[in-house]
């Protein structure tokens, strides 16, 4: 078969694909998967569902969440709702603006950064249709991490968020074009009018308001159907981020795979969410999936159990996203009244729980106390999306489920020569997985290692049970998994290394039954530095100047000397034996032998 030529004039991220010989198998050969040799996500989510389905339906909402809880006098952020006319508007005229003011080409990489929004979404999409490369960060990422990540995918052009645009500029990423967008204002006209001027749009330097002269239809970049459309980075156990190429068809393959055969969704339906756009989880959720069938999401931001349950109520949403901790939270909440009476579930009807392992305790609690049955799943950002999932009758708690229709699953381990070979239902092994996505790592030697024979090997423990189900034991590197997020030990320990009160640093992950496990510091101090609560709020403030919040430490310890192999190798599991208690008086830091 004749490959189509790339529309692309940067060829940056398709060079740097793993050579062919280091991919993994790609499942295609599904019907349901096919698509045209030419395929542009962002038209496909956009122009072709308003086809199908009509311009004037909502698309995404924000505003409206009640007040926090302790502020029931609080008046609720006025609400706003896109239709899908209204967000292709301005979609297109963003596209008009990165193609002509800014001088994207396609295939230029464009860093996507903010708090959950329809004006960060619709940034994506725009991205998507002028065939550039979307790179969505975290609004709580650091200026040197996003100094490294523009780096390695050798960013060229930023879309920021006006909140977080100064942690960007103190990157000082060498020759990046970044504009500033400022959300909350009102949704464009979407018959080719001017938007009415908000105090959102006053700004100079608000590229919607540049956007707002600009013609409100843009004929999307014919881009190939294996041309890059995204770049997602994840933190490895070594610290340095990993980019994780895909492309426009595995955009499209996440929503007809398990979307579509799993969740289900309606074009009726509600989708909001607690994961960031920057996490796929995210992207997935609350924008891929509801404008592949018409429906429309929440995009905001809260915290919270007892704001999310509020947030269901007001909004009346009816599939949520969000982490096992999560649900957690919620579930001794759900008795008790909330500012506006009782806690109103009704208009819930799917819930679905990824990031970390889904106790069947939670599960059971939650399905007893709402009928809601969970669709627990395991994703990873190499495959975009969730591949081992059950709903319905089909789920059985404490398992995470069947392999999602198109995918294929199985346990291996290494034979004496170091192949890979399927081990016997019921024995412990590494979760090996085919599918229509697959990982490729963007320049990283790490490749080899992910993909093996075939089979992505996403370093999680797994069994499979004669059923067939397969149950989550652990993972098998030493990365932390705490509220849904992936955290990697290794590159705490370099923030913690920067401190001058700091001679050696681990960072292991201890269970923790609210979120999973929590980050713990063991810490050898420099000398004359004394130990407690104090040394480590201090080192606690430092850390959170150097990455984002949530990789933050929650628990210090102080030895005098790192648990070490006689070749000087760290013994980690030592440490994870060392399950720290909270220290008298309330503090959280300790002098240990």
């Amino acid at each position: 078969m004749i490959p189509t030529p790339s529309a692309h004039v940067d060829t940056f991220a398709r060079d740097h694909l793993p050579p062919r010989d280091q991919w993994p198998v790609l499942l295609l050969d599904d019907p349901a998967l096919s698509c045209a040799a030419r395929l542009n996500c962002g038209a496909e989510l956009l122009d072709r569902t308003i086809d199908r389905l009509g311009a004037d339906r909502p698309a995404f909402h924000s505003g409206g969440l009640p007040p926090p809880e302790g502020e029931p006098h609080g008046a609720p952020t006025p609400r706003r709702t896109w239709s899908y006319g209204e967000l292709r508007t301005t979609v297109d005229r963003l596209a008009h603006v990165l193609t002509g003011e800014l001088g994207v080409v396609p295939g230029n990489r464009v860093l996507l950064r903010g708090p959950t929004s329809p004006e960060l979404a619709a940034c994506w999409l725009a991205v998507m249709k002028a065939g550039a490369v979307a790179v969505t960060v975290l609004a709580a990422h650091r200026a040197r991490e996003l100094a490294t990540i523009c780096r390695l995918a050798r960013i060229s052009h930023a879309l920021c968020d006006a909140r977080v645009a100064d942690e960007l500029a103190r990157a000082e990423v060498p020759g990046l074009c970044m504009r500033q967008f400022v959300a909350g204002g009102a949704p464009p006209a979407s018959d080719g009018g001017t938007p009415t001027r908000t105090r959102a749009q006053g700004g100079e330097g608000d590229v919607l308001r540049v956007a707002a002269s600009m013609p409100d239809r843009f004929e999307a970049v014919a881009t190939a159907a294996d041309d890059v459309a995204l770049i997602a980075f994840t933190s490895g156990t070594t610290g340095r981020p990993k980019g994780c190429v895909h492309f426009h068809r595995d955009v499209l393959a996440v929503a007809d795979t398990f979307a579509a055969r799993v969740l289900r969704p309606r074009a009726d339906d509600v989708f909001a969410g607690t994961p960031p756009l920057g996490f796929t989880f995210g992207l997935g959720g609350l924008v891929v999936f509801p404008l592949r069938v018409g429906a429309s999401a929440l995009l905001d931001q809260w915290s919270g159990a007892a704001r999310t349950l509020a947030v269901i109520a007001a909004h009346r949403v009816s599939v949520l996203f969000t982490a096992p901790t999560a649900y957690r939270a919620m579930l001794p909440l759900l008795d008790e009244p909330g500012p506006a009476g009782p806690r109103d579930l009704s208009s819930l009807r799917r819930c679905v729980s990824a990031g970390e392992h889904l106790p069947a305790a939670t599960w059971e609690s939650w399905y007893a106390r709402t009928g809601l049955r969970i669709i627990d799943g395991i994703g990873a950002t190499e495959l975009l999306h969730i591949f081992i999932s059950a709903a319905d009758e089909a789920v059985r708690p404490g398992r995470t489920g069947v392999p999602v229709p198109g995918y294929q699953a199985r346990i291996v381990a290494e034979d004496e020569r170091g192949k890979l070979v399927p081990v016997p239902d019921g024995t412990p092994g590494l979760l090996a997985v085919r599918d229509p996505v697959g990982c490729r790592y963007l320049a990283d030697e790490r490749q080899r290692a992910y993909v093996r024979e075939g089979w992505n090997i996403t370093g999680d423990t797994y069994v499979r049970d004669a059923e067939g189900y397969f149950r989550f034991v652990a993972r098998a590197d030493d990365m932390i998994i705490s509220a849904g997020y992936n955290i990697s030990g290794p590159e705490v320990e370099e923030a913690l290394l920067r401190h001058p009160d700091v001679c050696e640093a681990a960072v292991v992950g201890c269970p923790d039954e609210q979120r999973g496990q929590l980050v713990v510091a063991h810490v050898v101090l420099a000398p004359k530095v004394e130990p407690g609560s104090g040394t480590a709020e201090r080192l606690r403030r430092f850390v959170r100047g150097e990455l984002a919040a949530y990789k933050c430490p929650r628990r210090f310890v102080f030895p005098t000397a790192l648990p070490r192999t006689p070749t000087g190798k760290l013994q980690r599991y030592r440490l994870r034996e060392r399950a720290p208690q909270p220290q008298p008086g309330g503090g959280r830091g300790g002098r240990q032998p």
